[in-house]
């Protein structure tokens, strides 16, 4: 799974090469990766909590589901797969928001974010999630602006974005 083969891709999105993870993340060459924004009926956003066995933000919060674009996927291909490996739900309507740019911040991700709605329940993936919880809106925007240390930086960012388009 830490190795695994990733398009590289230019400024513009572009594929130039292909690599295997470990070397694009040594390297810090651009590659992509989607987040997912899993909303409830009630407007709660489902957070996952890293598993402790992740090489990067172990035992962070972060978005619904996430993962990297494998080599020849498209971000629309990768985002469903992500959601059942990680979650093992499928949903109805998976809606593309906004795409961020790669940045040391981003751990040079072109990344493409979506949101869906689903109640769960959710069969969390064993060697990428330690637990998950329903968060409110107004909670997130509080521990965002305090920068919140138990979140991961990338999360922060997105909610960030997330909410201008939103409100």
């Amino acid at each position: 799974m830490h190795n695994e083969l990733l398009d590289v891709v230019d400024n513009d999105d572009t594929v130039i090469a292909q690599q295997p993870r470990s070397v694009i993340h040594a390297n810090s060459l651009r590659h992509r990766a989607v987040h997912i924004l899993v909303f409830n009926d009630a407007g709660q956003l489902f957070l996952q909590k890293r598993s402790m066995k992740k090489d990067l933000n172990k035992g962070l919060w972060d978005t619904s589901a996430a993962g990297h674009v494998d080599a020849g996927e498209s971000y629309d291909r990768c985002a469903p797969r992500e959601l059942k490996e990680e979650l093992g739900i499928f949903a109805e309507s998976l809606e593309s928001l906004f795409k961020l740019e790669p940045s040391t911040d981003l751990g040079m991700e072109f990344i493409q974010v979506y949101r869906c709605r689903h109640n769960g329940p959710f069969s969390l993936a064993a060697d990428e999630i330690d637990e998950g919880c329903w968060a409110d809106p107004d909670n997130l925007d509080k521990r965002v602006a305090k920068n919140d240390p138990t979140l991961t930086l990338t999360f922060k960012i997105i909610w960030q974005r997330f909410r201008n388009i939103a409100n």
